[in-house]
């Protein structure tokens, strides 16, 4: 049966953002995932996990500076050192936060570069990143975003195209955040895209954990998994 965890960057946003922990638990939640932990310190967001009784399901990479309209850079062959060292970053705060699944924005596709170079890159970034998440004990995470609406000129925008680039990668730390708001959007069909995309893929299906967001699987199954709700 799926669970629901509340995604602060979306929720509660009449109170300050170290204020939505409380929120959440007041309401009934059990987990929580918002976009990024980077802004404060860690150990102050652990303890307010603590106390309030709370599961950190997920944050993402640090992603460029968002504030600017940055989406992620992991596509950016330009920026490899920087994606390296936010790999680490990442890595310290999930390890602080408890949180057992990241995910790595691929970002907007930059101007003037060869679809087969942001390609290269990104596949090239993952093959860093997923060995020393799984040392770590977090799964790593890739989610297709729609291009139509939300992120106009964000690179990985299709199930199909997120398969491919696990296959190409080949680690067993790397699975696909399935947001059925943004498929529904690029895809359609949803049920038929599902079974289509992901129940019968021939990548290995592994749920990503008991806690996910927004229906996220890892190519073939939803068990345990949990609704983000901040739509």
């Amino acid at each position: 049966m799926p669970k629901f965890c509340a995604n602060l960057t979306l929720l509660y946003n009449e109170h300050d953002f170290l204020e939505r922990f409380g929120a959440a638990a007041r309401a009934g939640f059990k987990g929580v995932e918002y976009l990024f932990p980077y802004d404060y310190d860690k150990h102050q967001l652990a303890e307010l996990l603590n106390r309030h009784n709370l599961t950190q399901v997920l944050h993402n990479l640090p992603a460029g500076d968002w504030a600017n309209g940055e989406r992620g850079i992991s596509c950016h062959p330009n920026r490899v050192n920087e994606f390296q060292a936010s790999v680490e970053k990442a890595i310290d705060y999930a390890t602080a936060l408890g949180c057992a699944q990241v995910n790595c924005l691929a970002g907007l596709a930059p101007a003037n570069v060869a679809p087969e170079k942001l390609r290269e890159t990104f596949v090239a970034n993952l093959k860093f990143a997923a060995p020393k998440f799984k040392a770590a004990g977090i799964k790593l995470l890739i989610e297709p975003i729609n291009s139509i609406r939300d992120m106009p000129g964000f690179y990985l925008n299709h199930t199909q195209q997120a398969l491919d680039i696990m296959r190409d990668v080949g680690s067993d730390n790397l699975f696909v955040q399935y947001d059925i708001y943004h498929m529904q959007i690029m895809e359609g069909d949803l049920a038929a895209t599902i079974e289509k995309n992901l129940a019968t893929s021939p990548v290995p299906a592994k749920s990503t954990m008991r806690f996910c967001s927004s229906l996220s699987t890892s190519c073939g199954t939803a068990d345990g998994s949990v609704v983000s709700i901040g739509r």
